[in-house]
């Protein structure tokens, strides 16, 4: 298949990028590297530099594609602002980069583009949960604009479905960690700038470059008073979307959107983090408290059942130090500690 890859210069998109190439398909990578890095490419994968806004663009690579007898089979939507603390102190520029963006690249899309989407979601699309572990089916209410500007792409998505016939995936991802491993090693990790989440900012203080992690709250309703997260491995990310990507392949033109929850099913407070990356590296990583941010659920788990079911997926990462692990190789080599 060949694939056009938005955001494929960041963390989660390189890695599926990657792991096209490896399975012998053609990735294309699409970035503007406001957040991605251009020293993460990896040689060999066909790179463009633009913005997803910017639909003449979109529609012109899409047709010269066309033209050359080797059209796109698909695309794979990871662009996105993903700071949720952020939107909840300037949300206008979440509902452009989020919303308005993946407009005008569906809208590339419908004149001259492939029809099938995989869509990078996230679990903010449910706010505060009413049961745990999180269903597919659960109410969609965000707490931040982060989420809701990845909610109302669902909501065009959906009506796209119904009118144009476009296919697409939604895959609801929970919190991403670790780094791919493979035959050459650790090849790349989580790294954000500026740096909000957690499990990198915990190997910072590990590596010396902070003093200390700070703890949003200690009053949530949870065991110990911290949130609760549920961390999937990069990795076992990567791997869904490529069995998504087959689904929509083998899929008929009528059949219903696929939407998903990717997560390992197991929920990790904020001191679990903290303890087992003191754990894995071996440093005593002091904490501070701090209040609560606006915006944060009390306990995001998934349940990634229907993935299970239906796509064939099983994450190979459950055990939290081993996630965490392979995030301390990458980060140790990153810096050369």
């Amino acid at each position: 298949m060949k694939i056009l890859i938005t955001g494929g210069a960041g963390y989660i998109g390189g890695t599926v990028a990657g792991l096209l190439a490896e399975r012998g398909h053609e990735p294309v990578i699409f970035d503007n590297l406001s957040h991605g890095r251009r020293d993460l490419l990896l040689p060999g994968i066909p790179f463009i530099q633009g913005e997803v806004g910017d639909s003449p663009a979109l529609r012109e690579i899409f047709s010269a594609a066309a033209d050359q007898e080797r059209p796109f089979d698909g695309v794979l939507h990871f662009a996105a602002l993903i700071e949720a603390g952020e939107s909840m102190v300037r949300p206008e520029l979440f509902f452009r980069n989020n919303t308005a963006s993946t407009l005008s690249l569906l809208e590339a899309m419908l004149a001259c583009g492939p029809r099938r989407l995989v869509f990078s979601s996230t679990a903010a699309v449910y706010g505060e949960p009413e049961s745990v572990p999180i269903q597919e089916d659960a109410r969609l209410a965000p707490t931040n604009a982060y989420g809701e500007s990845k909610l109302l792409v669902e909501s065009m998505l959906s009506w796209f479905n119904r009118i144009h016939g476009l296919r697409y995936a939604s895959l609801r991802y929970f919190n991403v960690a670790g780094a791919p491993e493979g035959p050459a090693g650790v090849t790349r990790g989580e790294a954000h700038d500026p740096e909000t989440h957690l499990i990198p900012l915990v190997l910072d203080v590990a590596l010396g470059r902070r003093s200390s992690i700070r703890i949003y709250g200690q009053d949530y309703p949870t065991p110990d008073g911290t949130c609760v997260r549920d961390y999937i491995h990069v990795s076992d990310l990567a791997d869904a979307h490529l069995l998504a990507l087959q689904a929509l392949n083998t899929a008929v033109e009528t059949q219903a959107p696929l939407i998903f929850n990717l997560g390992n099913g197991q929920g990790f407070s904020v001191r679990e983090v903290i303890e087992s990356a003191r754990r894995v590296t071996g440093h005593p990583i002091p904490a501070e408290i701090h209040p609560r941010r606006a915006g944060d659920p009390a306990v995001l788990v998934a349940s990634s059942a229907k993935a299970t079911r239906e796509l064939g997926w099983k994450p190979r990462y459950t055990n939290l130090d081993e996630i965490i692990r392979t995030a301390w190789v990458w980060h140790r080599k990153r810096y050369q500690a």
